[in-house]
């Protein structure tokens, strides 16, 4: 009897012994779960997954946990701007109004590019500058004296003063038998350097083309002649002063026309005067 109760027991512990070992088995089978590594157990191989096919395709898309959903509508791609309805297109609204008042025509908006156009001076003749205009023998003759006037040698004009019946006029007196000895008497320096330089001044102002057309045309320097000298701008008045002073500007006023020295060329290039006075 004793044998026999010895036997089961020790058969009942065999049995737990098994029990025990086949739910440690097991348990060393479980994955660990989400954020884990499996440990290895002794006696498992471990044998790593081949890749999927498709995960090259999967890990462009930023997801390589599983399938990408069907596209539904909202993904389909807009249509195209032709493919729209045309009420879709909001129509054109009014145009914006102009910021400030419409621009005036180009020839408005040029300044005058030099002194050499036209300007009114208060008088039927207008103001022009340079040589632009002037015929070829007057633009070669007014060369010519401002050429001599730079020199200083007052000698050099004598070919250009005209002598005889229709001398050129250096005063309105008597004509002189010599118009060289006149000029550098009339000089304030006696030798004529004063006078080539009121000459070369002149020359270089604005000139007037009076009587146009006619038998008496001629081109004045400087315009102050046919000037209304009550009328000029103050920038006139500038060009005037760099000519006389203020004071002779009021005498002149005073007198009614402008009485300083003048030089004046005929259409053909020929010195008619060159004088002061009136």
């Amino acid at each position: 009897m004793l044998d026999l109760r010895y036997a089961l027991r020790v058969a009942a512990a065999a049995a737990s012994l098994l029990s025990f070992a086949t739910a440690a088995l097991a348990f060393s089978q479980i994955d660990p779960g989400e954020g884990g590594e499996p440990t290895a157990k002794e006696g498992i191989i471990a044998v790593p997954l081949p890749p999927l096919d498709d995960a090259p395709e999967r890990e462009a898309q930023g997801n390589v946990e599983g399938p990408q959903p069907e596209p539904g509508p909202a993904d389909e791609p807009a249509p195209a701007a032709a493919d729209q309805p045309a009420e879709a297109v909001p129509p054109a609204g009014p145009a914006a109004p102009p910021a400030g008042p419409p621009a005036p025509p180009a020839h408005e908006l040029q300044e005058p590019a030099s002194p050499s156009g036209a300007a009114a001076i208060g008088t039927a003749e207008p103001v022009r500058y340079g040589e632009d205009e002037l015929p070829r023998p007057v633009r070669d003759l007014r060369r010519k004296l401002m050429e001599i006037a730079r020199t200083g040698e007052v000698e050099k004009l004598r070919p250009y003063l005209e002598t005889g019946a229709e001398p050129t006029v250096l005063t309105f007196g008597d004509t002189p038998d010599d118009p060289i000895a006149y000029l550098k008497e009339a000089s304030g320096d006696g030798e004529g350097a004063e006078l080539l330089a009121i000459l070369l001044e002149i020359l270089e102002s604005g000139y007037a083309h009076a009587e146009a057309g006619s038998d008496a045309e001629i081109y004045i320097w400087p315009y102050f002649v046919q000037a209304n000298l009550e009328a000029l701008t103050l920038s006139q008045k500038v060009e005037l002063f760099e000519l006389v002073t203020a004071g002779d500007y009021e005498a002149m006023k005073s007198f009614g026309a402008y009485n300083f020295y003048r030089a004046g060329i005929s259409p053909e290039g020929r010195l008619e005067f060159f004088v002061a006075g009136d």
